[in-house]
């Protein structure tokens, strides 16, 4: 049996723009260009796996319900750019309560490679936060990347030490392309 490739990723502020304890799903809007890149990464072969904290569930400001509700609405408009995600994982914990798989955990990622079979030494961390690369690191993946859209900016100017192994790139579609170029330096 061949083990399948992922593209693991965070949701605000890396698939989305990131504001702060979101609720309502009209307010759900893409970054430049993200569609677009995870539907060349998904026919480049690799499972798209969301993986988000919403710490907001916890904290008693939404409910799981209403994620949901954003989250359906993330992919209608990644389907409008012909993209969709293989699953979407959800950490509802707020970070002083007890979780089992909120980021940097690797849990989700766990699950997902039990689930799909995926060889995480072949996979993908991308995240705008330091939670996203240690989770990324945690479970072994091939690499964790951040991205400079929602907090990745700041993170990468204010912790450059902390940041380790991690690829630092400007955007999603800036992974595509690390991504795939990876993928055909392995065949070449």
């Amino acid at each position: 049996m061949t083990l399948k490739r992922a593209v693991f990723l965070d949701r605000d502020g890396t698939i989305m723009m990131e504001k702060e304890y979101l609720r309502r799903p009209e307010e759900v809007a893409l970054l430049p260009g993200a569609g677009e890149a995870l539907r060349q990464m998904r026919a480049g072969g690799f499972l798209l796996v969301l993986v988000t904290n919403q710490s907001g569930v916890g904290r008693g400001y939404f409910t799981l319900a209403e994620v949901a509700q954003v989250n359906a609405r993330l992919l209608e408009l990644l389907a409008q750019d012909g993209a969709s995600l293989e699953k979407i994982y959800v950490a509802p914990e707020a970070p002083d309560q007890p979780s089992r798989a909120r980021k940097p955990s690797p849990q989700f990622l766990f699950d997902a490679r039990d689930e799909f079979g995926l060889d995480l030494g072949q996979s993908y961390m991308v995240g705008d936060k330091l939670l996203d690369l240690e989770c990324g690191w945690n479970a072994g993946v091939r690499k964790s990347i951040l991205v400079r859209t929602g907090y990745g900016r700041r993170v990468e100017h204010e912790n450059p030490e902390k940041l380790g192994e991690a690829v630092v790139l400007d955007d999603l579609s800036s992974v595509a392309r690390y991504v795939l170029a990876q993928g055909r330096a392995e065949c070449e």
